[in-house]
């Protein structure tokens, strides 16, 4: 957009985050979250899953001059820290080395504000059903959260997760229950590393076992109004693409990756597909004779037909060369502080193509992406799939970059 156009998409428009789970990778939300800070953009929505929860709840439940700073005690205080640390250039070697040892600690003695293991009379007469107590993360997000500004601030806040006994998938939201610490814990309690949590009568696991990006539930509840201008942000955290392993841990790394990106992209195709329809079926109501038209039952197939235009931002951590399957539990500090200024400069990026972009169209879905992969593997079997190019002045119906 250009700066004229920007201005008048803040002014009638809205924006939605959506923050995929991922763990010790979260600090590169909070990193994306501070660049959108600097904007004067206000936000309106934010959908998160286990660790996108937590951000979430840290972003909906302060104010925004409180915002970035509870963000970064959060991600402070749940960092290992030693007296020394690899310089940032280390050899690739080294790094790996350091990284999994630190990884090690934290699965091993626990992560302070956060979790810690079950001590060993917790394994007599039988084990317990989850690795760690998370605890320490109910009282954590007492402290740095307002849940009473949560469920009565602007800010729309919903979190996925699956019931344990029914196996279904549901979402907690604030315009619709009033949301405490165990919704938020409920939607992390990845097992068998942490619990169930208990909400009412039912028994909660982390949602990313079902779908580790919320992106269908926010885009399933838009209003329905075609002059509405909507920009979504989807900061995820495993890249769905990646190189063939060649080696084990490469293995379980890229099983990983593809588990936990949950479809990012064929997602958002399939949104684009379903925005195309909803195109075509205007056009065609146009071609009725005026009383066909607005018949009864040609109004009620139009009803829930009226997208707003919707840009949607993928911001997507990129893995780095030595980075491995530990990346989603090593909590070191200078990991944590990587992925923060990762995320803070995908994010400058981000806004700076969407500032070059054209004003949308009425009902017009735009996909975003500073960085797009390339890839020789086939597409989804969408039909007119989204495709990548160089220029701002991209069909309207394509990703630009």
């Amino acid at each position: 957009m250009s700066g004229e156009s920007e201005a008048q998409g803040d002014a009638r428009g809205s924006t939605a985050l959506v923050l995929q789970g991922g763990g010790a990778l979260g600090a590169y939300q909070a990193g994306a979250v501070e660049a959108l800070g600097a904007t004067p953009r206000q936000l309106d929505w934010v959908a998160g899953i286990s660790i996108g929860a937590i951000n979430a709840a840290l972003i909906a439940g302060n104010p925004p001059e409180k915002r970035i700073s509870h963000l970064r005690a959060f991600w402070e205080l749940v960092s290992l820290r030693l007296p020394w640390h690899p310089a940032r250039d280390a050899p690739e070697p080294l790094r790996i080395w350091w990284d999994s040892a630190m990884a090690w600690w934290g699965s091993t003695g626990g992560v302070p504000g956060f979790f810690h293991p079950r001590p060993v009379w917790n394994w007599w007469p039988q084990p317990p059903a989850s690795l760690y107590d998370t605890s320490p993360l109910r009282q954590t997000l007492l402290e740095m959260v307002d849940f009473d500004y949560l469920n009565d601030g602007p800010i729309r806040f919903s979190v996925g997760a699956v019931d344990v006994q029914s196996g279904n998938f549901t979402y907690f939201d604030n315009r619709i229950e009033r949301i405490g610490p165990e919704h938020v814990m409920a939607s992390g309690a990845l097992p068998p590393g942490f619990g169930a949590v208990r909400i009412g009568e039912r028994w909660y696991w982390d949602g990313g076992m079902v779908s580790n990006t919320p992106l269908a539930y926010v885009m399933d509840h838009l209003a329905h109004d075609r002059d509405a201008v909507v920009t979504i942000f989807q900061i995820d955290l495993f890249n769905a693409r990646g190189k063939l392993p060649d080696n084990l841990g490469d293995t379980q790394e890229r099983m990983k990756d593809i588990q936990y990106s949950s479809r990012t992209r064929f997602v958002s195709d399939l949104v684009h597909e379903r925005h195309g329809l909803h195109q075509r079926l205007h056009r065609m109501a146009a071609l009725l004779p005026v009383r066909t038209r607005n018949s009864p039952q040609v109004r009620e197939l139009l009803a829930d037909t009226q997208d707003p235009a919707i840009d949607l931002v993928h911001v997507i951590h990129r893995r780095k060369p030595f980075e491995t399957l530990t990346k989603d539990y090593e909590f070191s500090h200078l990991s944590m502080d990587e992925h923060w200024k990762a995320g803070r400069a995908d994010m400058d990026a981000s806004l700076a193509l969407l500032r070059r972009q054209k004003p949308l169209q009425p009902g017009e879905f735009r996909v975003l992406d500073h960085q797009p992969d390339r890839s020789m593997a086939r597409r989804p079997s969408v039909r007119k799939p989204v495709f990548t190019g160089n220029s701002s002045d991209e069909d309207d119906s394509r990703t630009a970059r």
